[in-house]
């Protein structure tokens, strides 16, 4: 069952409140609604007052477009890419302020274009005997290692 009455419905709850001097109410109108058609959820006294005032307002009773997300701008997306291959650590939150999008939207452009909003991190360069530390480092643990299982049986 849906949840909402069809426009053929909506039309016929519009011609049971009549016209002029020949007006019922809207609560006998979502009586005789339900009664007319059991196979229908009863509809309430304020969904009959919802469509006479939509019919009231607009002249129609077809399905009003509700509010949607915004459609992506495509320029406000070039931008924002764009920003972030200039300036490749400024937070997604402060790009977002600056072209009016929210920082989610941000994020999921940058993953988008296989770009990553992170922040870069300077490693210390590596010099020739980094290697040998390495080395040195592994084989510590391993006498460390070594003891600690000899120590307990």
């Amino acid at each position: 069952m849906p949840l909402y009455l069809q426009e053929s419905r909506r039309i016929e709850v519009l011609m049971m409140i009549g016209y002029g001097e020949q007006v019922r109410s809207h609560a006998v109108v979502a009586v005789l609604l339900s009664e007319n058609h059991p196979e229908l959820s009863p509809i309430s006294q304020g969904s009959v007052s919802k469509i006479y005032a939509q019919y009231r307002d607009l002249s129609h009773v077809r399905d009003v477009n509700r509010q949607r997300q915004p459609r992506i701008n495509e320029e406000d997306k070039l931008n924002v890419l764009l920003e972030y291959q200039e300036h490749p650590v400024t937070p997604t939150r402060k790009v977002a302020r600056k072209h009016g999008v929210s920082h989610t939207t941000v994020r999921k452009w940058l993953k988008e274009a296989k770009m990553h909003p992170y922040k870069i991190q300077l490693m210390h360069e590596l010099n020739e005997d980094d290697p040998d530390r390495k080395v040195d480092s592994k084989k510590r643990t391993d006498r460390v290692a070594s003891k600690i299982v000899r120590s307990h049986p």
